[in-house]
């Protein structure tokens, strides 16, 4: 039996995987998906699917991967979606199966614990608070019995902890095979484990990582691999364009002078004046940061020109000049004593990486490429190409060796576009000649689910709107306890209406207004769903960025998702603008090219938090006017599933009460 046979087999109703899996369902899109991965993994070649919510599409790539007996590479968004495919659907799946595969699990060095940096972190004076010791201490006495060094399976571990690049390594820090902690390093172990396994599970960051260094182990890892499946793979172009430019950062720069002033003294006191290089490297990073003034924390600065926009040539030019002679000056002295240790050896090379990464960047930008600087507490310089293209098919789509099989490519996600032929994804991804495959969602939006579009609020760039959005989402979320998620497109719209909210929120106790950055990401989840469950108060949270995608709350603790406006790119992002003159120079229309597709994409991944189950049903609310007045507003609603659409907010509140009240949803099964 073919693998395609064995695919359509095993998607039958009654199917092993039926009898396995008790909420299984014979979906026709999810055999079609599967059908179409057996054979680009029997015959190589690139395969793009669209899968929309509930295909199944984890399963649809997971069945004939495993079942094809090859080497299989699954590459996902976030470290969370790695560890939700890595600890749960492939388990069960192989288990069904029962077949002998092994499964591995590779993040990025950030992830590990790193036994050397451990080591040194306790001999760091500057950590003597005692809130800081004692986490410490529990760190070093998981390290006595984990055998992964996977730092997300430290029970009470703050993802934003102060500690956690303490105790980790970085590409800048590693000191490879001269550690003293070599022989038993995590990071290494994860890389032998995934060498070994027949399927390993990294993410993008890791995948695109290394094809920019070719530092993560990668390099080795994916020529034994036949087939590389990118799950989440709407996100491949922004995540691979951060990793395949040039970056430098006056914080990359003061934490080098911070581990060379602490191992110099440790290692090498009284050979180098460890303070005085310190404290002029510091000084020097310090000087490039003031070159652009009081320019607002969170701006990028364009830079077209021999310096950013608005800055000062002379003062640039010169604070570059200081930057390197301070750099300089501390290779020199980490050269005079880096036979003393590795530590010393590792640092004089990251003294000269930064001054390779200064004269790069006094230096012309490259063609095909654009440049700015990150303002915020610290200055960050970027030069990064426009899309991910030419690295796609210079270093992933090559013709195989003579008598090799040829590789297959499979990327799939929700949303990858809104047209049929979702070049808003293949375009930048290098992907023209693959084969596309759209499977619509099998849920019944019409019954499910509504769509409504307030009349009569203030226009998006008004500053009464998120004060009109506040009041909005207060007045539709009583009726349903809470249930309510609204998705922000800035930080600024995030805090003004978490504020507002709690201001109009403030008399009745019933609802709790929470906020991303309030607490953690998986505490804040956890709150939401405990509402309305042991006389907990039901929950409106407000968030951005991460939470517009990745997060599943079925069932019906989650009734209403509510977006404050279009989310368009931000027109003055230097990439964004660089993105728009490619396009005019080839006389395309940036605004129907990329704006209205980027938008698209992005409302129907926040749209797509609503209904992840068959039987949930709720009101998704987009506080924008333009979608009824201007003319793409019709394309933006037709690449939303088809919901039923409400006219004014007296049918909102009808609907809504038709909405079930009681929350069935289990507290525990995020």
């Amino acid at each position: 039996m073919n693998l395609a046979d064995q695919v359509e087999a095993a998607f039958d109703q009654q199917s092993w995987l039926a009898q396995s899996v008790p909420s299984f369902l014979s979906r026709t899109g999810q055999t079609d998906m599967a059908r179409a991965v057996a054979r680009t993994i029997s015959e190589g070649g690139v395969l793009v699917v669209e899968a929309g919510t509930g295909v199944g599409k984890t399963f649809a790539y997971l069945v004939p991967a495993l079942l094809s007996g090859e080497k299989i590479i699954l590459s996902t968004a976030t470290k969370n979606l790695q560890d939700q495919l890595f600890g749960r659907d492939l388990p069960r799946l192989i288990a069904a199966l029962g077949l002998p595969v092994q499964a591995a699990l590779l993040k990025g060095r950030s992830s590990y614990l790193c036994l050397h940096r451990l080591s040194l972190a306790r001999q760091d004076h500057s950590l003597s608070s005692t809130l800081t010791a004692r986490a410490l201490g529990r760190i070093e006495v998981w390290a006595q019995s984990t055998r992964s060094g996977d730092l997300a399976e430290l029970p009470g571990l703050d993802e934003r902890s102060p500690l956690i690049p303490l105790v980790t390594s970085t590409r800048d820090n590693c000191l490879g095979a001269p550690c003293p902690s070599f022989r038993n390093c995590h990071v290494n172990l994860a890389r032998r484990e995934a060498m070994a396994a027949d399927v390993v599970v990294i993410n993008h960051h890791l995948f695109f990582a290394d094809l920019a260094v070719r530092e993560s182990g990668m390099a080795e890892l994916l020529p034994t691999a036949r087939c590389v499946v990118f799950d989440e793979a709407h996100q491949i172009n922004e995540t691979g364009v951060q990793f395949l430019g040039r970056h430098l950062s006056s914080a990359q720069i003061l934490e080098f002078g911070r581990d060379m002033l602490a191992c110099g003294l440790q290692q090498a006191r009284g050979l180098v004046d460890w303070a005085h290089n310190a404290s002029v490297l510091e000084r020097a990073a310090r000087d490039l940061r003031l070159c652009v003034g009081k320019t607002a924390p969170g701006a990028k600065l364009n830079w077209t020109e021999d310096v950013p926009q608005g800055v000062d040539a002379f003062a640039w030019q010169e604070a570059l000049e200081q930057l390197a002679n301070a750099a300089t000056q501390a290779h020199e002295g980490l050269i005079r004593v880096q036979e003393i240790s590795p530590d010393l050896v590792r640092l004089a090379e990251r003294a000269r990486e930064i001054l390779q990464q200064i004269d790069f960047f006094r230096q012309a930008c490259a063609d095909g490429s654009v440049r700015w600087v990150d303002v915020g507490t610290h200055l960050r310089l970027v030069e990064s190409p426009l899309d991910i293209a030419q690295a796609v098919q210079e270093k992933l789509l090559v013709a195989p060796v003579a008598d090799a099989s040829p590789k297959s490519w499979i990327f799939t996600s929700a949303t990858l576009g809104d047209e049929a032929s979702l070049r808003w994804f293949t375009e930048p991804c290098g992907l023209d000649h693959a084969t596309v495959l759209r499977v619509q969602s099998p849920f019944d939006y019409p019954n499910q689910a509504a769509v409504f579009v307030p009349r009569g609020l203030a226009k998006p760039a008004d500053p009464r709107h998120s004060e009109e959005v506040a009041a909005l989402v207060a007045k539709l979320s009583l009726p349903l306890g809470g249930r309510t998620l609204v998705l922000t497109t800035t930080l600024r719209a995030l805090r003004a209406i978490s504020e507002a909210l709690q201001s109009h929120l403030s008399a009745t106790s019933s609802l709790e207004v929470l906020s991303q950055g309030q607490l953690p990401k998986r505490e804040l989840m956890a709150r939401f769903l405990q509402g309305h469950h042991d006389g907990q108060r039901g929950c409106v949270l407000v968030a951005s960025a991460s939470f517009w995608e990745g997060v599943d709350i079925p069932g019906d603790a989650l009734q209403m998702v509510v977006i404050d406006k279009l989310p368009f790119p931000p027109p003055n992002d230097p990439l964004v603008q660089a993105r728009t003159r490619r396009l005019e120079a080839t006389g395309r229309s940036p605004f129907n090219d990329y704006f209205i597709p980027e938008a698209a994409v992005a409302l129907k991944q926040g749209a797509g938090r609503l209904i992840r189950r068959e039987t949930d049903s709720g009101l998704l609310v987009i506080c924008d006017m333009r979608l009824a007045t201007m003319g793409y507003g019709r394309r933006l609603l037709a690449a939303l599933p088809p919901m039923r659409q409400l006219k004014s907010e007296d049918e909102a509140l009808d609907y809504l009460g038709t909405l079930t009240k009681a929350s069935t949803t289990d507290p525990t099964s995020f």
